[in-house]
């Protein structure tokens, strides 16, 4: 049975704040410096047995804090056209930012305050791809009044280690 602290993540996680607590931000800055390294490797780090860190990750997972997966290139997988897409919404964001996450060439949606109310990102084949996404899916979404594309020329930086500092 787990325990709960009352704001619906699992106990033993969060500090007196409310946010994650030391231990448990350590631990996921290990993981975000090589998802792979062991649960015993971990341990030493932070000062936990092995089981101890094996049941933090696991309420990790479970609390929806963090996910361990493999971060790819899409250049080297075929994918050499991203963009991202600020678009404009009448009506209801929230229908419309779940239909954009619905397709499968979105990879990041936003909903956002600002000059645009939802912000994606598109990761396709080429500028066919893109073009068709752009032109006969996103734009053609009830409440969608305007779209302004920004196509990414070269990554300069791209990192997951916010989440621990």
């Amino acid at each position: 049975m787990q325990r709960h602290n009352g704001t619906g993540k699992p106990g033993g996680l969060l500090g007196t704040d409310g946010h994650l607590d030391e231990v448990s931000k350590r631990i996921v800055a290990e993981l975000q410096k090589d998802g792979r390294r062991s649960y015993a490797a971990i341990g030493k780090a932070v000062g936990l047995s092995e089981a101890a860190v094996r049941q933090r990750v696991q309420r990790l997972l479970d609390a929806g804090v963090m996910q361990i997966v493999a971060v790819t290139d899409p250049m080297q997988l075929g994918f050499p056209r991203q963009a991202l897409i600020g678009i404009e919404v009448e009506g209801e964001l929230e229908r419309v930012a779940d239909e954009l996450a619905e397709m499968p060439e979105v990879d990041y949606v936003v909903i956002t305050a600002g000059s645009f109310d939802i912000v994606v990102e598109v990761v396709c084949e080429d500028d066919d791809e893109l073009l068709e996404v752009l032109s006969r899916r996103i734009r053609r979404l009830a409440g969608v009044r305007r779209t302004e594309t920004f196509v990414y020329l070269r990554l300069r930086k791209q990192t997951y280690s916010w989440g621990a500092r």
